[in-house]
């Protein structure tokens, strides 16, 4: 399936909590939208790999992507190198999306950061002609994106632009709370962590509000380039 974005996400949850009203905001223009989670977040302290896997189906029936997949890569210990970007590259290959979000190029988590390059690296070879691949016994097109935007995660950034994602910040909070094992719940007895209390559901919104704040909105995400933007119409931009 053709894709116009893919979401690429190291941890289930992260592009929920990254750019998920990005997403949204896309899908209501009739783009088609898909993600792809590297790990399946089996080193978390709450839950089970098989729970996130179930709750990042919950968050995709929720937010109406076309597609969502799991490399299942080894979280914590997964490495920038050739065997990891070449099935990052099969994905890119298989659903040519034009646009990459991926995860903050640094970040408290050092999964995001290593998830970052391993992913801007991969989109670039995935359009070199002489790196082949097959998916199921077929030999894939190269396909490179036109672009790959890395959304801002717990670490503060400074944006290079940010989404008015106002509209769709109730949708993209239920998304969140899909991965109920994760995020707050007074009545659950799992461990506390830094991502388990209401206060960081608040420091959600509250990120949301302080990139929406320069662009006159209630709420924004905000992401990070890796080259220059192109503008069409200068009388467009907020």
């Amino acid at each position: 399936m053709k894709l116009d974005i893919l979401a690429i996400g190291v941890h289930p949850d992260d592009v929920e909590l990254g750019c998920s009203g990005t997403l949204l905001k896309h899908i209501a223009q009739g783009k088609k939208v898909g993600i792809l989670d590297l790990t399946k977040g089996e080193l978390g302290s709450r839950g089970s790999a098989e729970l996130r896997l179930q709750e990042a189906e919950k968050s995709a029936q929720l937010l109406g992507v076309a597609i969502r997949e799991n490399l299942g890569f080894e979280d914590g210990f997964f490495k920038n190198d050739k065997a990891h970007q070449l099935k990052i590259i099969q994905i890119l290959r298989k659903h040519q999306p034009d646009v990459v979000l991926a995860n903050a190029p640094k970040d408290r988590h050092p999964d995001h950061g290593r998830a970052a390059q391993l992913v801007s690296e991969a989109c670039f070879y995935s359009g070199l002609v002489k790196i082949e691949t097959e998916l199921e016994g077929e030999g894939q097109e190269l396909w490179r994106p036109k672009a790959v935007y890395h959304y801002i995660q717990d670490r503060f950034l400074q944006p290079d632009f940010v989404v008015d994602v106002t509209p769709f910040l109730e949708k993209k909070m239920e998304a969140i709370m899909a991965f109920g094992s994760q995020f707050y719940n007074p009545n659950s007895d799992l461990p506390e962590t830094p991502i388990s209390s209401q206060q960081f559901l608040d420091f959600v919104k509250a990120r949301m509000a302080n990139f929406g704040r320069d662009i006159n909105a209630k709420y924004a995400e905000g992401y990070t380039v890796e080259r220059v933007i192109g503008v069409e119409d200068v009388t467009k931009l907020q």
